[in-house]
């Protein structure tokens, strides 16, 4: 198949390209800057976009058999000031309009279009399992996914099946959350954050790339899906095994009050969290390669 990553050249990006393009795939890249291309070690071709016009992806979306769209400023960089929040927003809200414009004029549509969304659309809970039926949450976070997953609903005909993909706590040795994780154990005054009672539903790299590929292959799959481990676990106790793992002490908590004072609101993502199940991906078939956090950290680390 062909398929189309739009702001492909993240972690994610980056480790679906290598995925598809390693399982027989063409696979071509959206970004703001081209230079992009140099960095990839796998054969792909890069196509500049700047995420708000639809017009100029015409010509990438009739060449296309599948699209994962990914744009969205990240989330967990720099404090949620208003206008922080603002840019998180609208970068994935007229990204995804955009989309919708350039496949309602395209000519030839795409079999399928994956749309990132996230797991914080359920909003904080308690250790209740959430599956795909769960009702969006009221918060900040939650909205935000609401309207990122909406930017796309109108790519809507008999041609494209449109996959939501609401992923969890990414893990990856080089890039993402991990390293910023690891770096309180690192220096021997790791702990748990807050109550340690919060869930962290996460998912491996591998696993993630993997079920995004499952779902653009697999034919019946349709609407939300939770791209998540089976396994969610507590904060304290993902705390627990990345201290093993690491072969460092786990003893010195960070109280919440003090993450709020220093981090805004933006110690929510550690200080809230949801026990989430991807029970539609594995009622599919998918099989996890890294289903429970002690074989994926014993992998990145």
């Amino acid at each position: 198949m062909r398929v189309l990553i739009t702001a492909g050249t993240g972690t994610i990006g980056r480790a679906l390209a290598r995925e598809l393009s390693e399982n027989g795939h063409d696979v071509t890249v959206t970004s703001r800057d081209p230079g992009h291309a140099r960095s990839f070690t796998h054969k792909v071709q890069l196509i500049p976009w700047d995420a708000r016009s639809g017009d100029p992806l015409i010509p990438a979306v009739e060449a296309s058999d599948a699209i994962v769209h990914l744009v969205g400023e990240s989330i967990g960089s720099g404090l949620w000031t208003t206008a922080k929040k603002a840019r998180i927003l609208q970068s994935r809200i007229t990204s995804g309009q955009a989309l919708t414009e350039a496949v309602a004029h395209a000519r030839t549509k795409p079999k399928v279009v994956v749309q990132a969304s996230a797991i914080g659309y359920y909003g904080p809970h308690d250790a209740a399992p959430l599956d795909e039926d769960a009702l969006p949450g009221t918060d900040w976070m939650a909205r935000t996914a609401v309207q990122w997953e909406a930017s796309t609903a109108g790519i809507t005909n008999e041609e494209t099946r449109r996959v939501v993909i609401r992923t969890g706590l990414v893990l990856s040795a080089g890039a993402g959350v991990l390293p910023k994780m690891m770096l309180p154990f690192k220096l021997f005054v790791g702990g748990p954050l807050g109550s340690g009672t919060q869930g962290v539903s996460w998912i491996h790299l591998h696993d993630l790339a993997s079920a995004i590929r499952f779902l653009i292959e697999h034919p019946d799959a349709r609407g939300p899906y939770n791209l998540t481990a089976p396994a969610p676990v507590s904060n304290a106790a993902f705390g627990h095994a990345l201290s093993a793992a690491m072969h460092r002490p786990y003893w010195l908590p960070a109280p919440a009050f003090a993450m709020r004072l220093v981090l805004g609101e933006l110690s929510q993502l550690v200080l809230q969290g949801q026990f989430v199940i991807p029970r539609r991906l594995t009622s599919l078939g998918f099989a996890f390669r890294y289903p429970d956090l002690q074989t994926a950290l014993a992998d990145l680390l």
